[in-house]
């Protein structure tokens, strides 16, 4: 006799803080305030911040070794305003900052956590360097991972002993430049599976990783999520958006993600386009195709919308040669770039940055691909750390979950559960046919 057990659906919302910021290669200060940057709300349940030129880009930093002191002080601030006090953590490396972070979260993230999988395979360690133009990490090794030495033991007493962990860091990479890292309710981590991390180098030659980005692939519960962080080439001379439009079409083309998934007969996402919800992030240098005294003299008087009629990337995605079928917020936001260093002045105004002078625009955006997202908010930070402003968006967005429940319990169809319900919703799922 067939059991009468059906498809139980839900579909939950969550709360997406995406966060993008080039910081024109300055490393932090001990101390440093991140409000300027970000400010961590506890209804947000996964945080994806990126960064561009998290250190200069040098031919030392691109030919020879990248420099991952400042991500690892960085990553460390970044705790300290999601989780609590952790200062000791500004003198270590990154590789030994995310391991801190990893071993004191208490748990191990699944590779596959399909409900019929038994076998469990575990992350190792983000590699944090990537020489070649593409590189990929499925974030998969065996249960024997090394763990935390002594001194590591040693600070993670120190945390646990001053903080109760709010966010656990799931994801964290470096191509020389380009640095993003992804945060998780702890509650959630639980739900993430197939975490996949791919580079693709669009700089020097071509291929080095002074341009390009960094794509994070994971699921969360039954939707797959894709993050790409980027920083395209630069320039403001005709046509230069056209080779930001062939970044974009490149990147696209080249990512590839390994299928790691064990349940025999299901996909998972290999390229970009092909998740449920995909966020673009970053430097993405497209600029204001008028000149630099017509932009300010449009700016003085905060005309915006005809800034806006010029702004290449606008141009380029009416055009269909970018971009084709993402979406993007209204911009209720002054151009992000380019600042005289810790002024309110765009470059240019001042006799002592004249050499610098570049035409102000929007370089910084976030865009996205798929349905299920609901934009909350679209705006800039307003810190004179860099020549750039930091731009942030937040997101309401749908994930489903899928279960089994005796057909005498669904007596409903499909629900859709408020953030509030998030971790712990009552569930309720449409049937389907007996199985």
């Amino acid at each position: 006799m067939a059991d009468l057990i059906s498809l139980l659906l839900l579909v939950l919302t969550s709360r997406v803080f995406v966060a993008t910021w080039n910081l024109a290669g300055k490393p932090p200060h001990n101390g440093m305030n991140l409000d300027g940057f970000f400010s961590p709300d506890e209804k947000s349940d996964i945080y994806v911040l990126g960064f561009q030129e998290i250190v200069p880009l040098n031919a030392g930093n691109v030919l020879v070794i990248e420099d991952s002191e400042p991500a690892a002080k960085w990553l460390a601030l970044i705790n300290q305003k999601l989780n609590g006090r952790s200062d000791h953590l500004l003198r270590s490396s990154l590789n030994a900052v995310t391991k801190i972070l990893k071993a004191e979260r208490g748990w191990r993230l699944k590779s596959c956590n399909c409900p019929s999988v038994a076998e469990k395979r575990y992350p190792k360690d983000s590699c944090f360097s990537c020489p070649n133009s593409h590189a990929v990490d499925d974030c998969s090794s065996s249960e024997e991972e090394e763990g935390p030495n002594l001194q590591m033991m040693a600070d993670l007493v120190a945390i646990s002993g001053a903080t109760q962990q709010k966010y656990s860091l799931i994801a964290s990479r470096q191509m020389v430049g380009i640095f993003v890292n992804i945060w998780v309710r702890r509650e959630l981590v639980q739900h993430i599976g197939h975490l996949r991390i791919y580079s693709v180098g669009r700089g020097m030659m071509g291929y080095l990783g002074n341009k390009g980005c960094i794509s994070v692939s994971f699921s969360l519960h039954q939707t797959t999520f894709c993050f790409v962080c980027s920083h395209l080439a630069s320039g403001e001379r005709e046509g230069d958006e056209l080779r930001r439009n062939s970044d974009v079409s490149e990147i696209l083309k080249s990512t590839q993600f390994p299928n790691i998934c064990r349940t025999p007969g299901r996909r998972i996402p290999a390229k970009i386009l092909d998740h449920n919800r995909v966020i673009w992030l970053g430097d993405l240098n497209y600029r204001i195709a008028l000149s630099y005294t017509e932009t300010k003299r449009l700016l003085e008087t905060n005309n915006w919308d005809a800034l806006l009629q010029r702004d290449q990337l606008r141009t380029e995605r009416e055009a269909g040669r970018v971009f084709k079928g993402w979406n993007e917020g209204r911009i209720y936001f002054a151009p992000t770039y380019k600042y005289s260093n810790n002024s309110d002045a765009y470059a240019g105004e001042i006799v002592s940055s004249s050499k610098k002078r570049r035409t102000p625009a929007w370089c910084d955006r976030i865009l996205w691909h798929g349905e299920g997202f609901q934009l909350l908010s679209y705006a800039r930070g307003e810190s004179k750390f860099s020549d750039h402003r930091p731009v942030c968006g937040v997101f309401l967005v749908e994930v489903s979950v899928a279960a089994s429940r005796p057909r005498k319990d669904l007596d409903s169809t499909n629900l859709r559960v408020g953030p509030e319900e998030f971790l712990s919703p009552t569930i309720i799922y449409a049937p389907a046919r007996d199985t």
